[in-house]
């Protein structure tokens, strides 16, 4: 029961902060994760990442499932993802009792524009920091790069992109190599 309760406890206190979306909490939930509590490896991490974007729903979300799950089976994840959205849930209640009265004033939209500008920092850290563990040679490079440019140029759904990169990196990396 303890572990449940931290891991709602945690996973709230990452939620409140959820001002972006699920790519800004990237930063603290490597931090959180790995770093601070050791739950998970990098990589690992970075994997649930992969898979948190080909699935349905917030990539934050649904690392805090797949850790929870980790950590307590069906029991963590619901707990984990609970505690993740329940701030949410509170803060988007008293935005939109309070917003239709707000909206129009000059601080809040300036309070907005900074917010803005923030997450942008920290998804901005977040891609930085996984680039750096995940492209590493010459055929991750290449992966990136095609990649980059079919989401860029392109309107290929991005779970097509993440699985097709899955496949050729299934295909191309050698089992045990750790590359990318």
């Amino acid at each position: 029961m303890k572990e449940l309760v931290e891991l709602f406890w945690l996973f709230a206190q990452i939620g409140v902060c959820t001002f972006g979306g699920g790519y800004a909490m990237l930063p603290l939930l490597q931090r959180e994760l790995v770093e601070k509590r050791g739950w998970v490896e990098e990589e690992e991490l970075m994997d649930y990442y992969a898979i948190g974007q080909c699935t349905p729903g917030i990539i934050a979300i649904n690392t805090a499932t797949f850790i929870g799950y980790k950590r307590k089976k069906l029991a963590g994840g619901i707990i984990a993802t609970l505690g993740f959205v329940f701030p949410s849930i509170i803060i988007i209640t008293l935005i939109a009792a309070f917003m239709r009265n707000f909206a129009s004033l000059e601080i809040v939209s300036r309070a907005f524009s900074g917010i803005r500008i923030c997450v942008c920092a920290l998804i901005t850290d977040a891609v930085l920091k996984l680039y750096k563990k995940a492209v590493i040679d010459k055929l991750s490079v290449g992966i990136f790069l095609v990649v980059l440019l079919l989401s860029l140029f392109t309107k290929v759904p991005s779970a097509v992109i993440v699985v097709a990169a899955g496949l050729f990196g299934y295909l191309t990396f050698k089992k045990g190599d750790k590359k990318a």
